[in-house]
C-alpha cells in the first residue's frame, strides 16, 4: 500500500470484537489498531468527507478555508522551516488560505503572500482588502496558466527572494502541468511547489462527483497527482520529496491528506 491514502479497497468488514479489519474478496485480515488500519480508514474518511464537502466547514480568521486541517498543518510546517519571503498561491475562492499563509508570515515576523485567481469575486475582495491581514498579501486577477500573469506574478519577486509556490487553481492535468513549468521557475532551490488535491484521482466514483461533474470517467488519470509525477520526470532539478514529521511520537509516519505527492522540491 502506498504513503499516499489513496489505496482503494473495494469492500471493508471492520470487526471491533476481534480488533481486525476483513479486506476485500480474499478476506485478508489486518488489525484494526495499527498504521495500515488507520491508513485504510483514513482513505475511506477522505472520499466520504468529500463527497459530504467536510472540508467546506472551515474557516480561518474569518474566512472560509476549504482545505482539511491536517494539510493545513503539514504545509505549515514546511513554511516554518523553510521561512519564505513569499508564499504564491494560484486559486483564492474565499481567501481562506491567503489568510493563513499571511497569518505565518505575521507571526514569524517574515514574508508575504501573492494569490492569483481568474476571478475575484467582488464580495470576497472587499472582505480580504477589509482584513488586518491584508497588507501581507497582494491579489492578480487572472488566468494562473497564462504568461502574462505568470509574468506579472514574476514582476513581484525582487531578486535573491525566497519563493514557495502552492498551487489550487484548476484541478485537471492540462492546467497543473502549464502552472508547474510556468511557477517551478520562480521556486527557490530548497524550497517546494505544491501541486495540491491529488486525491482527484480516486474520487471519481463518489456520489457528489458523479452527480455534479460531467468528466468524472476521466478523473483516474486527468488529475494534479499525474501532471506533478510526469513533470518531475522531465525535469531533474525537481524531485518529490516528502517533507518530514518536525515531531511524531507515533507509528503513523504518513499524511492523511488530499494532496498525495504534492511537496516538489527544487534540488538545486
Amino acid at each position: 500500500m502506498n504513503n499516499d491514502a489513496l489505496w482503494e479497497v473495494k469492500k471493508i468488514v471492520i470487526d471491533e470484537e476481534a480488533d481486525e479489519m476483513i479486506l476485500g474478496k480474499d478476506g485478508r485480515r489486518i488489525p484494526l489498531y495499527s498504521p495500515e488500519g488507520f491508513k485504510i480508514l483514513s482513505a475511506l474518511w477522505l472520499k466520504v468527507g468529500w463527497d459530504q464537502k467536510h472540508m467546506y466547514s472551515f474557516s480561518w480568521f474569518g474566512r472560509p478555508i476549504i482545505q482539511i486541517p491536517e494539510d493545513c498543518f503539514r504545509v505549515q510546517e514546511v513554511i516554518y522551516e523553510i521561512k519564505p519571503d513569499v508564499i504564491l498561491e494560484t486559486g483564492i475562492a474565499h481567501g481562506g488560505s491567503l489568510i493563513f499563509y499571511a497569518s505565518l508570515c505575521k507571526a514569524m515576523g517574515h514574508g508575504r503572500v501573492i494569490g492569483i485567481d481568474i476571478e475575484i469575486r467582488p464580495h470576497n475582495r472587499t472582505a480580504l482588502e477589509a482584513h488586518e491581514l491584508f497588507p501581507f498579501i497582494t491579489m492578480i486577477e487572472g488566468d494562473s496558466s497564462a504568461h502574462e500573469v505568470r509574468e506579472q506574478a514574476g514582476r513581484l519577486i525582487r531578486p535573491g527572494e525566497k519563493v514557495m509556490v502552492i498551487l489550487d487553481a484548476g484541478h485537471t492535468y492540462a492546467h497543473v502541468m502549464k502552472e508547474l513549468e510556468l511557477y517551478s521557475t520562480l521556486v527557490s532551490p530548497g524550497s517546494y511547489i505544491v501541486a495540491t488535491d491529488g486525491s482527484r484521482a480516486v474520487l471519481g466514483n463518489t456520489p457528489r462527483a458523479k452527480k455534479q461533474y460531467a468528466d468524472t470517467p476521466s478523473w483516474k488519470e486527468n488529475n494534479p497527482l499525474n501532471a506533478l509525477q510526469d513533470f518531475v520526470k522531465t525535469h531533474p532539478d525537481f524531485a518529490i520529496v516528502e517533507p518530514k514529521f518536525p515531531f511524531n511520537e507515533s507509528p503513523i509516519d504518513f499524511r492523511i491528506t488530499h494532496w498525495p505527492s504534492a511537496f516538489i522540491k527544487r534540488m538545486a
